[in-house]
C-alpha cells in the first residue's frame, strides 16, 4: 500500500471505499489523518496492546471481555463529545441498531429523514414501535409535521436523523432539529428524543472534529459515532447520558450477546482521538477543511454539479446512469480510481460519484483531479 501510494501521488482524489490497486491513497475516509505517514501511530499502539492483551477480548462484556484500553476509550469519547458517559459497540451499524431496539417500546413512534442511512432503515424494523414515520430529507416542517399529528397516538417520540448524510455530504440542522425535539417533548408522556448517527461527521468535520454538533451548535440527546472512518480502526460508540449508558448495557442485546472490539483496536482508537484532539490534529483537520473547498469550488468551475455543502464528502452529481459510468471509465483511464454511485444505491435521478477529500491531499492532488475532470466530454 505505501509502495502504491508513493507511485501514485500525483494522482490521489478517489471515491468511496476504494481500495483499487491503481490508487490505493485513502481507504473511504473523510479525513484519514491515521494513515498521513509521520502519524501511524494508532497502528504501533494496536500492535503493542495485542502483544498485551490478545489479539481478541474472548468473551462478552460482561463476562471478561472487558480490558484497560476500553474502559480508558470510553472515558477519553465522553470527554471528547461533552457526554457523562459513553459505551464502545462492535459497530456503529449495531451501536444504531442497539439504541433503536432499547429505547423503543410498542407505544413509540419512529421519526427518520427519508434519506437516513441503511442501519436506521434496518433499526426502526427491528424496534418495537407504535408507528414508523419518514419526513422529506432535512425538510423540517415535515418533521414538525409528523410530530404534531403524533401527539395523543403515542407515549413517546424518538426522532432519529443521520448527522451527515454519507452519499451527499450535506449535514442535518442539529440545533433546528433538537429544537423541534425539545418543543414536543412534553407532549408526549414519555417525551420526544433526538438520536444522531453521526458516524460521517466525528473527526473530519468541526473545526475540532467533533462533527456536526460543533457545525450546528446542536446537541443530541444520544449521539452515536464510529471508530472506523476519520479514526481508522474498528468498531463504534455511543455518548448519552450515564444513566441511560447503564440502561443501554443491561438492555441492548447488540452489546450483551457480542464480543466488543479488540483491546488493541481500542488502544489504536484512542490513539487516533489523541491525534484528532492535539495541536496537529486540529491543523490537518484545517487542511482538510481547505482541501475539500479548492475541491469544491473547481467542481464548479470546471462545470460539474454539486451539492452545496462543507463536508470532505463531495458528490459529483450526474443524474444518469450511463454517463457516470462513462465517467468512471475515463477517470480511470487518466489515473484516477473514481466508484459511481447509481439506483438502488441512490434514488434514480441521483446517479453520483462520491468523491472523498483526505488531510493527505494537496493542492497538486486537488488541481490534477480537476483537470482530468475539465476535459471529460
Amino acid at each position: 500500500m505505501l509502495e502504491q501510494r508513493a507511485q501514485v501521488r500525483e494522482h490521489a482524489l478517489v471515491a468511496p471505499e476504494s481500495y483499487g490497486r491503481r490508487l490505493g491513497v485513502t481507504r473511504g475516509e473523510q479525513d484519514d489523518v491515521h494513515q498521513l505517514p509521520r502519524v501511524r501511530r494508532p497502528a504501533g499502539h494496536r500492535a503493542r496492546t495485542g502483544r498485551r492483551c490478545g489479539v481478541g477480548p474472548g468473551a462478552v462484556r460482561f463476562i471478561s471481555g472487558t480490558y484497560e484500553p476500553h474502559v480508558e476509550l470510553e472515558v477519553a469519547l465522553a470527554e471528547f463529545h461533552g457526554r457523562p458517559a459513553s459505551m464502545v459497540a462492535g459497530s456503529a451499524y449495531t451501536a444504531v441498531a442497539g439504541v433503536l431496539f432499547s429505547l423503543s417500546t410498542s407505544e413509540t413512534v419512529l421519526v427518520s429523514d427519508e434519506l437516513n442511512h441503511n442501519c436506521i432503515v434496518n433499526g426502526m424494523k427491528l424496534a418495537p414501535n407504535k408507528a414508523r414515520k419518514v419526513y422529506g430529507h432535512l425538510d423540517l416542517r415535515a418533521l414538525e409535521q409528523r410530530l404534531e399529528e403524533s401527539i395523543g397516538q403515542a407515549e413517546g417520540a424518538l426522532v432519529i436523523t443521520d448527522g451527515v448524510f454519507s452519499m451527499r455530504g450535506d449535514h442535518a440542522p442539529v440545533d433546528r432539529i433538537s429544537a423541534l425535539c425539545r418543543k414536543y417533548d412534553p407532549r408526549f408522556p414519555r417525551g420526544c428524543v433526538l438520536v444522531v448517527d453521526d458516524s460521517h461527521g466525528v473527526g473530519g468535520f468541526g473545526t475540532t472534529g467533533r462533527g456536526t454538533e460543533e457545525v450546528t451548535g446542536g446537541r443530541a440527546d444520544v449521539l452515536v459515532g464510529t471508530l472506523g472512518k476519520a479514526m481508522g480502526v474498528n468498531g463504534g460508540y455511543i455518548a448519552t447520558d450515564a444513566p441511560l449508558i447503564r440502561w443501554l448495557r443491561e438492555k441492548n442485546p447488540f452489546y450483551i450477546y457480542s464480543n466488543p472490539i479488540a483491546p488493541g483496536e481500542a488502544a489504536a482508537a484512542l490513539a487516533a482521538l489523541e491525534l484528532i484532539r492535539s495541536p496537529q490534529g486540529v491543523a490537518l483537520l484545517s487542511h482538510l477543511r481547505a482541501m475539500t473547498q479548492r475541491f469544491r469550488d473547481g467542481l464548479v468551475r470546471v462545470g460539474f454539479e454539486t451539492i452545496p455543502g462543507q463536508h470532505p464528502v463531495v458528490p459529483l452529481m450526474v443524474r444518469d446512469t450511463e454517463r457516470t459510468g462513462a465517467l468512471v471509465r475515463f477517470l480511470r483511464e487518466n489515473g484516477v480510481l473514481a466508484t459511481g454511485l447509481n439506483h438502488p444505491v441512490v434514488p434514480r435521478g441521483e446517479q453520483l460519484i462520491r468523491f472523498q477529500v483526505s488531510a493527505d491531499h494537496t493542492e497538486a492532488d486537488i488541481d490534477a483531479v480537476l483537470s482530468v475532470l475539465s476535459r471529460f466530454k
